[in-house]
């Protein structure tokens, strides 16, 4: 039943038993209909006292409707929007309508409960406004399954549900343990440098520094006295010596970010470390020992940059030992909860705040969503989100505007929106990304979508067909 519908049809109920209504059997009240329907409804008059209370809010809340009726609904409810955002209230005062907004109430036990709630103002025969109606859905089965998503698979702060990350985190323990240099791809945001620091953890290194170097963000000869160091009188101003990252790194490890940015002739000297382990600061006279681990990570194409000479290929063949593909958020939307949950406590210890969902709306604007900031973006948002959300769940209006404005098309659009052309071609786009996730393995990819080989052949050759 949609809501105006009851708004139409719920005038006075406790007195319409009789009232005959188009469509409704004469052995039917309407009572009996709204009793039956699995959302709670209640009326209130202009005192806000509770005139009508169905069966299935009397289920939600622990309240009967002779205990509701005639009591105030702020008695009844004691709700976490009661103290200044009730959504009863635009409809007494201003005649507007709320939808989807969502909030606790507590329950019979003193639980709370999580609900979404629209109401309307409503109306006599004349159209002046007589008091309100409310309709409410208890959400506890969507909540507890979002409270309860955990980690398939989670290492150090890495937190994942998606087949191709669960995978590289079950390899990244041998790969920590070994002391092969690591190639890290990824586009930015999506956590490379919490991989890199994995590694380091659960490496033999472990007690040893962690030393990150961006070498995107310094200049070509800062970003070389910055790698090796320098001694007293190597230039005008290096009137002491000054380890770099490499002696500070010592028996550790070393993470190079954004190592495709790294200048050609610099290049040429990390090589050289790479291959004989050992490097010389500006000024010095003799090599120093480099007992390091190498971590490098990039946003960008190596490989391209190689075949375009932006990039050595041999300095590419060095840090490509072990490699490994960070997919972005936008591929691994089911991951999308589980981070969320995750930034929610951490601003929640940060800010003395007790923020404990998102409401059904922004559930969907997140998942449908680009991100492309990937992780690092949803962070941001979630800390946004909790500067100016007041109560205990995220609503829209706390949201960054250019998510409230502008959203990208859904990852996947509803099935009841597509015709059969647009279904076959989602399932084709479905089939060939996981194909691709797994390296054209039809088993594996069978395996991930949750159907048989048989009918990823089917839908492939359905799609050479046309």
């Amino acid at each position: 039943m949609k809501l105006g519908f009851r708004v139409r049809f719920i005038v006075s109920i406790r007195d319409c038993e009789d009232v005959k209504r188009p469509g409704l059997p004469k052995n039917i009240s309407l009572e009996s209909v709204v009793d039956s329907v699995a959302e709670g409804i209640f009326t209130v008059d202009l005192d806000w006292n509770i005139t009508f209370f169905n069966q299935a809010a009397a289920r939600i809340t622990g309240v009967s409707p002779e205990e509701a009726v005639g009591q105030k609904c702020w008695e009844v409810f004691a709700s976490s929007v009661c103290d200044g955002a009730c959504p009863m209230r635009p409809c007494l005062e201003n005649q507007q309508s709320v939808l989807n907004k969502s909030s606790f109430i507590l329950g019979g036990d003193g639980e709370k409960i999580p609900i979404g709630m629209s109401s309307s103002p409503l109306k006599d025969q004349d159209g002046n406004v007589v008091g309100g109606v409310e309709s409410f859905r208890d959400l506890s089965s969507l909540h507890q399954l979002m409270q309860k998503v955990e980690e398939r698979y989670s290492l150090e702060d890495i937190r994942t549900n998606n087949p191709h990350m669960i995978r590289t985190l079950q390899i990244l323990p041998p790969i920590a343990q070994s002391t092969s240099t690591v190639l890290i791809l990824g586009e930015s945001g999506t956590g490379k440098e919490l991989f890199a620091r994995a590694i380091h953890n659960l490496s033999l290194r472990k007690d040893k520094p962690f030393i990150a170097v961006n070498c995107g963000a310094l200049p070509g000869n800062l970003l070389e006295s910055e790698l090796f160091g320098y001694k007293a009188g190597a230039f005008t101003d290096a009137r002491k010596d000054k380890p770099g990252r490499l002696e500070l790194a010592q028996g550790g490890t070393l993470f190079l970010d954004e190592i495709g940015d790294m200048p050609l002739p610099l290049q040429v000297k990390l090589l050289r470390v790479l291959q004989e382990k050992v490097y010389e600061p500006l000024g010095g006279i003799k090599p120093m020992q480099a007992d390091v681990r190498f971590v490098a990570a990039t946003n960008r194409d190596l490989e391209t940059m190689v075949a375009e000479g932006s990039f050595r290929q041999d300095l590419f063949f060095r840090l490509n030992v072990v490699r490994m593909d960070i997919p972005p958020l936008r591929e691994r939307t089911e991951d999308i909860p589980i981070l969320v949950n995750h930034f929610m406590r951490q601003q929640n210890t940060l800010k003395g705040k007790n923020i404990s969902a998102l409401s059904e709306q922004v559930h969907q604007i997140l998942f449908q969503y680009g991100f492309p900031g990937n992780v690092r973006e949803l962070e941001n948002i979630i800390e946004y989100a909790f500067i100016l959300c007041p109560g205990e769940i995220i609503e829209m209006e706390h949201l960054p505007e250019h998510l409230k404005t502008k959203t990208d098309q859904p990852v996947c659009p509803p099935l009841s929106a597509m015709g059969k052309a647009g279904m076959a071609g989602h399932k084709h786009q479905a089939v060939l990304a996981a194909l691709d996730r797994h390296n054209g393995n039809k088993s594996a990819a069978a395996r991930e979508l949750g159907i048989s080989r048989d009918t990823i052949r089917r839908i492939l050759k359905r799609s050479e067909a046309k």
